[in-house]
């Protein structure tokens, strides 16, 4: 399978980064891709999903699955 393609991807900072605290992460949203990199230190790399990959991540986030206990 070929590595997710994140070119001419669409990036936005993420409603739960923290300006504060420096905790800050951009998501990129490209045609069957997506991507997760730190804001402020780009230098570190981006995670790279499938578009599919990335909806059942969040989708797990969003049912608590992975809130600490």
């Amino acid at each position: 399978m070929p590595a997710p393609n994140l070119t001419g991807a669409a990036w936005r900072k993420s409603t739960r980064s923290n300006a504060n605290n420096g905790n800050c992460v951009e998501v990129g949203f490209a045609d069957n891709a997506r991507g997760v990199r730190d804001t402020k230190d780009r230098s570190y790399g981006t995670l790279a999903f499938g578009a599919e990959q990335w909806s059942a991540f969040v989708a797990t986030v969003k049912s608590g699955r992975l809130d600490p206990s």
